[in-house]
């Protein structure tokens, strides 16, 4: 497993060089480092077409959030939002050490994926100690194994029109992120957390990590 160097700053030139074609969950995409516009119809598209562009253009420098030492691992990291999903499937899976559980990648792709938690664990993985700040005013350090979510979708090979990913939930949550996002050094699909396996109260087996200075957030990602 590839520790994160903390000095390592990646351009998003060369991130996006580095992909091709692409690929992803339920997508958007970019040849570019800048956000290139999808077709638009109204002004309602129009004004939110500029509005992301120009955050793009701001943001498309930004440096890797900071990164912690072990020391700074919080003792305490607390599991908010659903700890034992009640999908029957879910926990079919949760009975057989999740050894069939499927996380299935479809959509603007041209190679659909039906990945299990092996096969996300063989791709090129990145182990990362971030701080997660929540919105209900609380604040912990936790360290994340997994593979960079750009490893999925270059897999994938993502159609050239895709614009999003998005992520469908055991729990019915679901959530989109555009491809500043997917695109990150930072965002992993994570599978270990303090030096073990992904804890099903933390999003076990796979959990998507968001992680850069404009954003810090998490969901629990399930087939």
């Amino acid at each position: 497993m590839m520790s994160s160097d903390n000095n390592d700053l990646i351009s998003r030139r060369k991130m996006l060089a580095g992909l091709g074609a692409l690929g992803g969950l339920s997508l958007t995409g970019c040849k570019s480092e800048t956000y290139v516009p999808p077709n638009i119809a109204g002004l309602y598209h129009l004004s939110d077409t500029l509005s992301m562009s120009v955050q793009r253009f701001i943001m498309q420098r930004q440096p890797l959030v900071r990164e912690f030492d072990t020391g700074d691992i919080s003792k305490n990291f607390p599991a908010i939002g659903t700890t034992m999903p009640e999908d029957e499937n879910y926990l079919k899976a949760l009975g057989n050490g999740f050894a069939d559980w499927r996380l299935p990648v479809t959509g603007l792709v041209e190679n659909p994926l039906s990945l299990s938690v092996a096969d996300i664990q063989g791709l090129p993985a990145r182990t990362q100690i971030t701080s997660h700040s929540c919105e209900r005013g609380w604040t912990a350090i936790a360290q994340w194994s997994g593979t960079p979510l750009f490893n999925i979708l270059k897999a994938a090979k993502m159609k050239p029109e895709a614009r999003y990913v998005v992520f469908d939930c055991t729990d019915g949550w679901y959530e989109s992120i555009d491809l500043f996002d997917a695109l990150h050094p930072q965002t992993l699909l994570a599978y270990g957390m303090n030096g073990g396996d992904l804890p099903v109260q933390h999003g076990g087996p796979i959990r998507l990590r968001v992680n850069h200075d404009r954003r810090l957030a998490w969901r629990k990602l399930c087939s």
